[in-house]
């Protein structure tokens, strides 16, 4: 019934009787086609994922949107080229690059020598033919690494900003709120580091837990405070489960979805993971840094970005060069845009078929953009 009131109602505008723009008031909301919610907490599903379901899938980590990135970032280039995976993982998106450019060259860089061993044995074959290297460093450090490697500006660097299958389900490594595990989240898996979940959660000051609250897990100021409070006095917290539990208990029931204990918890965790690893700052220097590192007229950037925190830089830097600048970005005299990057994509998520054979995709947001002949504005 529905769709044969779309199809009148197209009929009517193809007869020039009715504006189109009085389709969004008449076509049931139920017709309409729906976008996949953009939420802090997907991510952290722990839904199995078929390792064979999607395209270069692995028991390690399924790639998201592993055609699409590749696609953007090789583009029409026929042959050749140097390519950098900043964010190498369970090596699905360099297999794919590697296989899409027969004759490129790809650099992966990851912070887990867990990840490079992985890797580096799914790759052999394309390492024996000195197509492939790997560099143990975080993305920020590893692509300036990467282009010294090259020796030249690198023709595309592809970012993939989530965290891995296999760092979410090893309780080990205590990223999982579902998970029991001790208070770590060092995405390097090093034990050398001086930061772990345990410091912030054990020795912040109280006013630094709520305020890292506010900022990073977008809580109002007075539940940041609450959890803060709670957190404080329930110290010493060794474990994921316990520092859960003091959450969901210090959550107030609320009419609002957002401020579910559920999505409290999940935004909690991630906001925690986030200042362990310094995320933000890392990512906010390289993209700082990327039009000076990429081949300018027409290298490209490939982002896939899973919270509004990453997402809003990468969408600045694109626009206007500086993840720190909201603003429209440099014109000349003409209005015509300076910026050192031309956007391509601007922010599709998955297909709800790809979500609905890996959940953990939900969230993903991809970014694209083509490096312009404008020197970098910072």
């Amino acid at each position: 019934r529905e769709v044969s009131m779309v199809a009148a109602l197209l009929k009517i505008v193809a007869l020039g009787s009715w504006p189109r723009r009085a389709l969004c008031w008449v076509v049931p909301h139920a017709a309409r086609r729906r976008r996949p919610s953009y939420t802090a907490g997907a991510v952290m599903s722990t839904t199995p994922v078929e390792a064979e379901a999607l395209p270069f899938a692995s028991a390690y980590h399924t790639p998201v949107l592993c055609r699409e990135c590749v696609a953007w970032l090789v583009g029409a280039r026929e042959e050749g080229g140097v390519f950098v995976d900043a964010t190498l993982g369970g090596g699905g998106h360099t297999e794919a690059l590697l296989r899409r450019a027969p004759t490129a060259r790809i650099i992966s860089i990851d912070r887990d020598a867990e990840a490079i061993e992985a890797a580096t044995t799914r790759l052999a074959e394309f390492d024996a033919a000195q197509r492939w290297s790997a560099v143990h460093a975080n993305f920020e450090e590893g692509v300036r690494l990467a282009v010294e490697r090259a020796g030249r500006r690198v023709d595309g660097v592809l970012l993939d900003l989530g965290v891995s299958s296999r760092q979410l389900d090893d309780a080990a490594r205590g990223f999982s709120h579902r998970l029991e595990g001790p208070l770590d989240m060092r995405m390097s898996g090093a034990h050398d580091e001086d930061t772990d979940a345990a410091t912030v959660v054990n020795a912040w000051d109280r006013r630094a837990v709520a305020a890292l609250f506010r900022h990073n897990a977008d809580c109002a100021p007075r539940l940041a405070a609450k959890l803060a409070a709670a957190i404080e006095a329930a110290r010493p917290l060794e474990t994921t489960a316990e520092l859960a539990d003091v959450i969901r208990n210090a959550v107030p029931p609320s009419a609002s979805k957002s401020a579910a204990p559920s999505k409290v918890l999940a935004r909690v965790f991630q906001a925690i993971r986030i200042v362990v690893n310094d995320e933000l700052g890392s990512l906010e220097r390289l993209l700082g840094e990327l039009p000076d590192l990429v081949r300018s007229p027409g290298g490209r950037v490939v982002v896939l970005s899973y919270h509004s925190l990453e997402d809003r830089r990468v969408k600045r830097a694109f626009r206007s060069g500086s993840p720190l600048d909201a603003g429209p970005g440099p014109t000349d005299a003409f209005g015509h845009s300076t910026a050192p990057w031309r956007p391509l994509v601007k922010g599709t998520g998955p297909s709800e078929d790809e979500v609905a054979r890996n959940p953990r995709a939900r969230s993903a947001r991809l970014r694209v953009a083509e490096r312009t002949p404008f020197p970098s504005s910072g």
